[in-house]
């Protein structure tokens, strides 16, 4: 029998109710967000942020990210956030029925299987925490007596332990009173931002707060200004400069190695047991401008060689020291299986690092990555994802490096993301069976209530989940129910134009869309 459609429409109905019990609710709902404009209201200052990051922008019928409007252009490092508001859902799209990420259990029992065992150094100044989970600091927040104080009043009462510091920004300026002699000939030295380096490494180890030292390679202008031989050349002659009117350091080239090296030297001797690699990469230029583009000493080698050549010379050059050698890398990097021309591919890197940190950033994720229509919507199920992607390709190299996941504490397009949807990526971070993570916010401002106090959450924090705010311990359910009601949609409307005679609005069919959600490749 052919049921009604007064049927059908109850049988879509029903998955709704968990849905609608489940979004705004939790133990204390006049402390906790009940919808998005308190969500938003509780963003405060944080919601006019301008976060600056250089993107890779793909072409291809899945992904690609967000292409900067170079508004904050050189200020940070790839590790930073965007302006351009594209991955929001395009007009007219066809309707695709939500699917919880595939292998998603209900359960974090997901060891990375042979990968570095952690380990700590003899008589470590800084012992490694069990579990690294951090915030980003830039070099004039580190500089500041205020900024400071409450940001060790943040790891003092919170599960955060560690801060990553600024010590080469995208500008080239050292943040401290730097010794390397190279830095100061090209004046890398003339703006000083933290003051007293070595005082507030004292101040940190006193919290029991584990520093990080966040060193740009690629971009540096000062560098390229002082020694152009350095950078990109252009096939007109001099120095190479992007459609952004940005100058490239050549990762060919073993000066620009020697250079940062001898930094992420000196902050070791002083202290720092964590150096992190920034921009380790070549230029996401259009075609035109890389026709333009000259890699002196790199004409015949492959791309990915120099980002494993520089990380592999660090690791061994820095050997001798009690110090740990981490690199960020883009995202699409966990899940995309190719160079997708910047150099990283994930087997090329992950086994001469001790730690690789890609940048999951549900933002900067384009329309129909994973299967999301607007991915930016879906914190949990973008970063679930890209995380599971690297566990499985780091379960299949020997010796491979740890993840730690770059996090995303902005906004960039809707919904205005809050603690809800900062506590959603932590919490898939956790689900996928890792333990660390690194928040950014350019303005070194972060939503404190998506962070668990010592004591554990006072009431069942929300998350972001199925596009619907949910409470944390009933995130499955609603993920289950959404699915549920979708599918149920998707099925009567398919119905209904087959009743009719009328062109579904969904012309694929649920099997040939299923290749599309385990990937943002594609098949």
């Amino acid at each position: 029998m052919t049921p009604s459609l007064f049927d059908r429409y109850l049988k879509w109905f029903a998955p709704l109710l968990l849905v609608v019990s489940c979004h705004g609710v939790s133990d204390s709902a006049d402390k906790s967000p009940l919808s998005e404009v308190k969500i938003a209201d509780s963003l405060g200052t944080h919601t006019d942020q301008t976060p600056a990051m250089d993107s890779l922008k793909v072409e291809g019928p899945a992904f690609r990210t967000l292409a900067s409007d170079g508004r904050a252009e050189g200020l940070e490092g790839d590790v930073g956030g965007e302006e351009d508001p594209g991955g929001s859902e395009s007009d007219g799209a066809p309707f695709i029925p939500y699917r919880p990420p595939f292998g998603l259990t209900g359960s974090n029992e997901m060891p990375p299987p042979g990968m570095k065992p952690e380990h700590d150094f003899d008589d470590a100044r800084f012992p490694r925490p069990d579990h690294i989970r951090g915030l980003y600091v830039n070099a004039w927040a580190a500089g500041s007596e205020r900024r400071m104080t409450t940001m060790l009043e943040i790891a003092e009462t919170t599960e955060v332990n560690a801060l990553v510091i600024d010590i080469k920004d995208a500008t080239g300026f050292i943040s401290h009173a730097t010794d390397v002699p190279l830095a100061k000939e090209i004046g890398a030295d003339g703006e000083i931002r933290i003051r007293d380096l070595p005082g507030l490494l004292d101040r940190l180890e006193a919290a029991g707060v584990y520093p990080i030292a966040r060193i740009v390679v690629v971009k540096d202008p000062l560098l390229a200004a002082a020694r152009p031989e350095t950078a990109v050349q252009d096939t007109a002659g001099g120095v190479w400069v992007d459609n952004k009117n940005i100058v490239w350091q050549n990762l060919f080239n073993e000066d620009l190695w020697s250079y940062n090296i001898a930094l992420a030297r000196e902050v070791a001797e002083m202290g720092f047991p964590e150096v992190q690699w920034d921009y380790i990469r070549f230029p996401d230029a259009p075609a035109s401008d890389m026709a333009r583009a000259v890699f002196t000493e790199g004409e015949s080698e492959r791309r990915v060689d120099a980002v494993r050549g520089f990380l592999r010379h660090a690791e061994q050059e820095l050997a001798d020291l009690p110090v740990r050698s981490t690199a960020d890398v883009f995202g699409v990097t966990t899940s995309f299986r190719r160079d997708v021309g910047i150099g990283q591919v994930w087997e090329s890197f992950i086994d001469v690092v001790d730690v690789a940190l890609p940048m999951v950033y549900p933002s900067h994720y384009w329309e129909g990555s994973f299967g999301y229509t607007d991915p930016n919507a879906y914190p949990y199920e973008v970063v679930y994802a890209a995380l599971r992607d690297a566990l499985r390709r780091s379960g299949a190299v020997e010796g491979a490096g740890l993840t730690r996941p770059w996090l995303q504490d902005f906004s960039l397009g809707s919904p205005v993301y809050g603690p809800a949807e900062v506590r959603a990526q932590i919490q898939a971070t956790y689900d996928v069976g890792l333990n660390e993570w690194i928040l950014w916010n350019s303005s070194t401002r972060y939503s404190l209530a998506a962070l668990e106090p010592l004591k554990g959450f006072e009431n069942d924090p929300l998350v972001r989940v199925a596009g619907v705010l949910s409470p944390t311990s009933r995130r499955y359910e609603v993920m289950d129910s959404v699915a549920d009601h979708d599918l149920t949609l998707f099925e009567m409307m398919r119905d209904l134009a087959l009743d009719t005679g009328a062109t579904s609005p969904m012309d694929e069919p649920l099997d040939t869309m299923a290749a599309l959600r385990d990937s943002i490749e594609g098949t």
